[in-house]
């Protein structure tokens, strides 16, 4: 049964990754031109921008302790899910996402310096963003949900 899971968990990291690669390929392919591409008209378009910072570009110049601080972070998720310390499904898939993200900025830190970014949502005023990022982001989402429910779960039976 935790071999099958670790597989398929493993499968997933690495479509995540892939996926962002594959974007962030095309977007410095296409887009290090300096010219918009609309993707949804005045909703979302897509911009090129590099990010040498974390969320929002905060921190900027700090190439290697995000390397090793993101490599420290996803090793020790990944030994937690592979090593079936992780009981519930929910969270187990939930930790899965964000590591997937957190390899793809990774990579993009290690071989460039900055991590790609070209989503840029043009109906509110916020950061530009890509694959990786969605992948933490919607992770740590549904992992605080599970972590809510699960609290709220244990606060009932007692």
């Amino acid at each position: 049964m935790h071999r099958k899971k670790h597989i398929w968990c493993a499968v997933m990291i690495v479509f995540i990754v892939a996926l962002d690669r594959i974007t962030k390929l095309l977007a410095n392919r296409f887009l290090t031109d300096g010219n918009a591409i609309p993707f949804i008209k005045g909703v979302i378009q897509f911009n090129y921008a590099r990010n040498e910072g974390m969320a929002f570009s905060l921190f900027s110049g700090a190439r290697w302790v995000f390397v090793a601080v993101t490599a420290i972070v996803c090793t020790a998720a990944l030994l937690y899910l592979f090593k079936n310390r992780c009981d519930s499904l929910w969270a187990y898939w939930s930790i899965g996402v964000i590591v997937s993200g957190g390899i793809g900025n990774l990579i993009d830190r290690i071989l460039y310096g900055y991590v790609i970014d070209f989503i840029e949502p043009v109906f509110v005023d916020f950061a530009i963003f890509n694959i990786a990022d969605c992948a933490v982001t919607l992770g740590a989402v549904s992992l605080i949900a599970y972590l809510l429910c699960d609290l709220f779960k244990k606060e009932k039976k007692e």
